[in-house]
């Protein structure tokens, strides 16, 4: 299996190359120069392993939630190469990589991935992490904090950007301890083309078309054609 993943939803850029369960990737924070970054990284990523595009099985990317510039810097690259070379997508969740990532860090089994969305929201998800799969216990959601939906008593961990910007009404909302919060979570390809893999064995993928960005926030955009 030859998979190929980006992801520029926040401060970070990131492209990742797995084949048959290796996997090469780039990685580098840098607010705002996704767009001079992420097709060098794919470029070079394909060069060390003396492959092309066409020699792909399908594309992953970050679908969102995430910066509005970002998101769509993903999906326009990846719908791009996809209607070129007729591959296939896998859309990840960048809330979904966040938790992974947290627990291949740390171990955690219950992770609450929050990303830092302005305007004093979050966006937000609940995972269980079981024999290193997925499972979202609570929908993807932007909201202020004091309006997140509740979660059962687990051991939570928290990550994402979310976690430094309010740090204490989360912690004192869903009783995270200190040790269990990584406020500098980022996603990452690496992580996703992880997820993305084993999304693909069991046959979800779509079409160029359809991979679209997931933004949560239904009215970014109509507030950004009116200001």
């Amino acid at each position: 299996m030859k998979i190929l993943a980006i992801d520029a939803a926040t401060e970070a850029c990131s492209a990742a190359l797995y084949l048959d369960g290796e996997i090469s990737h780039e990685f580098q924070l840098a607010p705002r120069e996704h767009t001079q970054l992420i097709l060098p990284m794919v470029d070079r990523l394909l060069k060390a392993a003396d492959m092309t595009i066409a020699d792909l099985d399908a594309l992953a990317y970050a679908r969102g939630p995430g910066a509005f510039t970002g998101v769509r810097i993903a999906a326009g690259v990846v719908q791009g190469l996809s209607y070129a070379h007729d591959l296939p997508v896998v859309p990840v969740s960048t809330l979904a990589a966040i938790a992974l990532g947290m627990h291949e860090k740390q171990g955690s089994k219950y992770v609450l991935s929050a990303i830092d969305a302005r305007m004093q929201e979050v966006y937000w998800a609940a995972y269980a992490i079981r024999d290193g799969r997925l499972e979202i216990l609570s929908d993807e959601t932007v909201s202020r904090v004091e309006n997140l939906p509740s979660v059962a008593d687990y051991d939570w961990a928290g990550a994402g950007t979310g976690w430094a910007a309010y740090r204490q009404p989360l912690q004192q909302k869903f009783n995270v301890a200190d040790d269990n919060i990584d406020g500098q979570a980022l996603p990452s390809a690496e992580i996703i083309v992880k997820i993305a893999a084993f999304d693909f064995s069991r046959g979800k993928q779509m079409t160029a078309h359809q991979a679209q960005p997931v933004y949560l926030r239904d009215n970014v955009a109509k507030k950004k054609e009116n200001q």
